[in-house]
This record gives C-alpha cells, structure tokens and sequence, in this order.
C-alpha cells in the first residue's frame, strides 16, 4: 500500500518537472516586427510544397494552430475561410500551420471547404522557429500565433493574443493599415 502510494507520489513528481522542463516559447524566441519571417517548405493537404520565398511580392498571413477539427481551431479557419474573398481581393495568401499530418489537414480543409493551404509541420520544426511550438514531451502543439508578413518576407505584424471570434476581422483591419488599402 505504502510503496504503490510513493510510486504514484514520485510519478507525480516526475511528471511536473518533465513539464517544467519542457520546451516553451520565449520572448526571445518569437521573431520581431520587421525581422526576416523564418523561411519554411512544408506540405499543404495535398501534399504539394509550399515554401514561404516563392510568395515574395505579396502579403502573406501565416497562422498557427493547434489541431484540426478542434472546436476553437475551426472556428478561427472558417472565419478566415468567410473572409477569403475580402483577403483574396487584397493580394493576401492565407497559411494555416499545425503539426497534424496531410491526410488529416486534407480532411479538415474538404470538412469546412477551406480555400487556403494548409501546412502539415510534423514535428514541429517551423512552429519552433516561430516561436510557436508547444512542447511537452508527449505531446507538441503549435501555439495559437498568427505572422503577418509582407511583400518583402518581413514580419509587419505579430499576433500573440488570438480570439477565433475576432481575429480574421482583426487581420483585415490590420492589413487595410499596412497596406492603404481600404
């Protein structure tokens, strides 16, 4: 009885200081308005590359997020989906990135007929360098970030702070500012 109790306690144990230790991101981590955006190749949902340099000339909105066909992850890539058109019309190329596969980005983009790429960062490598990785250990998620990056590949404005409800709204208005579009 004793020894099961200290095996549970010392798991416990082992447990917060595994996620205490675990790998989160910092200030300094997160790339700064006006810095280069981290350049990445990854694979949209339908397993064709996608590399952040070749859409140089335009103005492009990288969002992170943590898990298709989540409640708060659909919600902030259907408003994005509801306003394509204003965004499309504006030269803007919308990204979404999580660490989920292709199979399951190509699941949840034909689920809610998502008309942008989404890109399947396995293991994380690209969120990291965005300073959006979450990892703890057993797990590893893309934290809710969103880089707006403009036709030079430098970051115009950081998102650390996301409402779903808002944030595609928020976005726009944004863009409208940096771009002088109206």
């Amino acid at each position: 009885m004793f020894n099961r109790f200290l095996l549970r306690v010392l798991f416990a144990f082992a447990m917060v200081a595994a996620l205490l230790g675990s790998s989160v991101a910092r200030a300094d981590d997160i790339p700064a308005e006006g810095s280069l955006a981290p350049a990445f190749t990854l694979p949209d949902q339908n397993g064709k590359d996608v590399r952040l340099d070749s859409l140089r000339g335009k103005w492009v909105v990288v969002y992170f997020y943590p898990k298709d066909d989540t409640p708060g992850c659909t919600k902030e890539a259907c408003k994005f989906r509801d306003d394509y058109a204003q965004l499309s019309a504006m030269g803007v190329q919308v990204l979404g990135i999580s660490v989920d596969e292709t199979a399951s980005h190509a699941a949840f983009a034909q689920k809610y007929r998502l008309p942008f790429p989404l890109l399947a960062d396995r293991g994380g490598a690209v969120a990291k360098r965005y300073g959006a990785l979450s990892d703890w250990g057993v797990i590893s998620y893309a934290r809710r970030y969103t880089f707006v990056v403009d036709p030079q590949g430098k970051i115009a404005k950081v998102y650390l702070k996301v409402n779903t409800d808002t944030h595609s709204t928020e976005v726009i208005a944004d863009l409208k500012r940096l771009t002088g579009k109206n």
